[in-house]
């Protein structure tokens, strides 16, 4: 109304001015004309709140009855809104009290004081902002320090939560392991970030200990691998104050996986799978973890150590990550956050289809070797059975072929080897070299079985049927499955990670970064190489290599990834061989051999680099000018004599991948001839730079 009274009241001289010019133009029209009108009507403008017309006034009256009845309406809903709203949260507040009021009378003494403790800090929040101490139970995300790589970092007093961010009380058991602590002020506890209660694994025997685990770490490593060791290690000699995490779901120390399959089927000690050392090619004998529990620290002291260390949280898996929040989630739901965090998941091993619908009778007379467990249980299913048939042709497949043929030429174990292939590596070996591998494995007391197709798998009699495609049929009693890896990726969705769809596993870049903060290393990531393309590696070598580099871009050096990894196998102490770049056997091939020595064998590799994990020495060399042999390859040598020999696969005319076949040592010269990736017009000479003709 007001508003209404305001505008008439300026648009009403307006209107008279515009009424008294009309009146005065008509009057001039007429004079012009001769025609004056007798009587020129006046305008009746209405200029007060009574108006000058019945229609003015029904205008007023219908405006103000639209507003009483639209403020009358606004209230009711209002006030309707706040009864119901009392109504709600009186209901809600009841069924709290009732709930809590249970819980509450079977409480201990020590958490009765707590909760005394918690009341008086409650009716006295100035006292409580200065001497508060934070909630075991507390993410730690709130309060991070912001510097933490640095040893003994001087305490920084938790800040005051906002009363407004503060969750309603629940009804949390509250673990205190120290109760003398809670009557002390929390500014004599200086404890540089807040504290968890969880629980790990402290190994295969060890029971379930109660322990605080940190809430906050500077480097978290997700996976306890070869990888995480390598980052760890290389984190520790960059910043010799850090303080490493390495979470694994595995209840192991971190160990070399290579021995697995090759030198612990060897050992002549009975106890071997309890104490899983063994003896090299060479003689020495030694464990297969990386380092003794000793050279780690527990989780509970990782944020109190004066210089830093590495802890390992067994037994717990990594389901969720928040990569914007720098945390991740455990499977006990316990929180960490970090600063800088590594994916090094590695693999689960790949299970043949026709295994997982054959039904749990099948699955349970079936092996998915990869870790320490699987080699101890195919161990003791080796030993109580009379036949064993391995699936798969490639490197892992051949090897355990060859271990259990060994081994049953003294228990009289039945050893089965099945691929598709026409032979023992047939997608890495040329076909004359995996014909001539697939006869080595034959005398190692193996019976293999080439271009078999799996149909189908039954278990009848208490005995495994195996079906193959072109109507074979093979019984066994236990089935070892090696038919690849799948890279672990499970992190990929909840942090937002590109998962490469030709490769599998992380996409990262040149410096193995995946995401601000957030590195991948090992089989888990897929990585450019700048000569030869994208690719994955699932190999040992690769594994120390990245996990080095991505510890050493952790703590800042922002180091492209350009190492060209190596692999090797060994089919016994005999026969092996070290390979390097793209080795596929689509791929033209050039293979130089000559006769071999005593000289040439896996055994006397290791004795002479004094390890039998070849690649830790050989990612250390450099090879800036190799220098040929001036012996003369000899003119002709004795057929379906591979002794020893180079293989190079070409792409383009160009070397792009290596085999040294018993030749050993001589990897940073093959790394350098993918490196230059020059063509060759013979490759007779380049083999000479390996010194294959020398006895």
């Amino acid at each position: 109304m007001l508003k209404c009274r305001t505008a008439c009241k300026k648009i009403a001289p307006l209107a008279r001015a515009s009424s008294t010019l009309c009146r005065q133009n008509v009057r001039r029209t007429g004079i012009k004309h001769g025609r004056i009108p007798p009587h020129v009507p006046a305008v009746n403008m209405a200029t007060g709140p009574a108006g000058a017309s019945r229609e003015n006034q029904f205008y007023v009256l219908l405006v103000g009855a639209t507003c009483l009845g639209g403020t009358i309406y606004t209230y009711q809903t209002v006030t309707g809104a706040q009864r119901r709203y009392d109504e709600r949260f009186g209901v809600l507040h009841q069924v709290t009290n009732e709930e809590i009021a249970p819980s509450a009378q079977t409480e201990s003494p020590a958490a009765e004081a707590i909760g005394t403790a918690e009341a008086v800090s409650q009716s006295e929040p100035q006292a409580a902002s200065a001497a508060e101490e934070p909630s075991p139970l507390s993410t730690g995300a709130e309060a991070a320090p912001s510097e933490t790589t640095e040893p003994l970092p001087e305490p920084s007093p938790p800040s005051e939560p906002n009363p407004a961010e503060q969750p309603e009380p629940s009804c949390v058991p509250i673990v205190d392991s120290e109760p003398a602590a809670a009557e002390s002020p929390a500014a004599e506890l200086p404890m540089p970030h807040d504290e968890v209660v969880a629980e790990s694994v402290g190994g295969p025997d060890s029971a379930l200990a109660s322990l605080k685990l940190p809430s906050h770490v500077p480097y978290l490593l997700i996976g306890g691998g070869t990888a995480s060791f390598a980052a760890a290690r290389s984190i520790r000699a960059r910043d010799p104050g850090a303080r490493v995490l390495i979470v694994t779901d595995e209840p192991d120390l971190p160990y070399m996986r290579p021995p697995l399959s090759k030198e612990l089927w060897f050992a002549d000690d009975p106890a071997v799978t309890e104490t899983l050392r063994f003896k090299q090619w060479n003689g020495k004998e030694r464990s297969i973890y990386f380092q003794p529990p000793s050279f780690y620290i527990s989780p509970e002291e990782l944020s109190s150590a004066e210089n830093g260390g590495v802890a390992v949280f067994t037994g717990r898996k990594v389901v969720h990550m928040d990569v914007r929040g720098n945390k991740v989630q455990l499977d006990d739901n316990t929180e960490i956050s970090y600063d800088k965090c590594l994916i090094a998941t590695g693999g689960v091993p790949r299970n043949l289809q026709v295994l997982e619908r054959a039904g749990e009778e099948v699955l349970n007379k079936t092996t998915l070797f990869r870790k320490i467990d699987d080699f101890r249980s195919l161990d003791k299913v080796s030993r109580n059975i009379k036949s064993i048939a391995v699936i798969g042709g490639g490197f892992l497949g051949s090897e355990l072929a060859c271990a259990l043929g060994r081994r049953s030429q003294d228990s009289g174990l039945e050893v089965i080897q099945l691929f598709p292939e026409k032979g023992n590596m047939g997608k890495v070996l040329p076909e004359y070299l995996s014909n001539w591998t697939t006869n080595k494995v034959k005398k190692e007391g193996v019976k293999v079985i080439s271009e078999a197709l799996v149909k189908s798998v039954t278990c009848k009699d208490d005995q495994l049927e195996i079906q193959l495609k072109d109507g074979r049929l093979v019984k066994t009693d236990h089935i070892v499955a090696a038919v690849g890896l799948e890279p672990n990726v499970d992190l990929a969705k909840s942090a937002g990670l590109e998962v490469d769809s030709d490769f599998g596993g992380f996409r990262v870049n040149a410096e193995l970064q995946a995401r601000s903060n957030i590195w991948v290393a090992g089989d888990a990531a897929c990585f450019y190489d700048i000569r030869l393309g994208r690719r994955r590696v699932e190999h040992h070598d690769h594994a120390v290599v990245s996990g080095r580099l991505a510890g050493e871009n952790m703590t800042g050096a922002n180091k492209p990834y350009w190492h060209q990894s190596m692999f090797w196998s060994d089919l016994g102490p005999d026969v092996g061989y070290e390979a390097i770049g793209i080795v596929d056997s689509s791929l033209p091939t050039v293979g130089v051999f000559a006769k071999a020595t005593a000289k040439d064998t896996p055994k006397a590799a290791t004795e002479q680099s004094g390890t039998g994990i070849r690649s830790e020495s050989e990612t250390e060399e450099v090879a800036l000018s190799p220098v040929a042999s001036t012996t003369p390859a000899p003119g002709v040598t004795h057929k379906d004599d591979y002794g020893k020999g180079v293989i190079f696969y070409l792409r383009d005319k160009v070397v792009v991948g290596i085999i040294l076949w018993n030749v050993f040592n001589r990897m940073p010269i093959a790394r350098k001839i993918i490196k230059d990736g020059e063509e060759h017009t013979d490759l007779n000479e380049v083999a000479k730079l390996f010194n294959i003709h020398e006895d």
